[in-house]
């Protein structure tokens, strides 16, 4: 998607708003992982983890993956704090971004600019 190339954004410094929530999901992964290949694993008389243990008496029987997001006051308030107030008519007014309606959200690591998580919030 090209939208989300770095190259095709800029940089812009805005006042966001956004609602206390918390989003959480877990998953099964075992059917996922067996119709990507990764059969052997789950079965005991293929299964070959002897460098996790000596007996060679090892199999996995599930795989759960738990996603968790929250955003809350203390979230908003770290933000705030790096605020910077002037008094005077020619000050800077960053543009306001009122989440008060539904919006994706992604975290990104910076460093390998992969995406970690992302999210759809709907009901603000």
């Amino acid at each position: 998607m090209e939208w989300t190339k770095p190259s095709m954004m800029r940089q812009q410094e805005v006042e966001v708003s956004l609602p206390r929530f918390k989003m959480e999901e877990t998953y099964d992964m075992k059917s996922l992982l067996i119709s990507m290949g990764m059969e052997d694993v789950f079965d005991g008389q293929k299964v070959n983890l002897s460098g996790m243990s000596p007996n060679n008496d090892l199999v996995v029987t599930k795989v759960i993956h738990k996603a968790f997001v929250e955003v809350n006051e203390e979230g908003t308030e770290a933000a705030a704090a790096t605020g910077i107030f002037m008094e005077g008519s020619s000050r800077w007014i960053p543009p306001v971004f009122n989440a008060d309606h539904p919006f994706l959200f992604f975290i990104r690591h910076n460093p390998t600019k992969s995406i970690l998580f992302y999210g759809r919030f709907c009901s603000p």
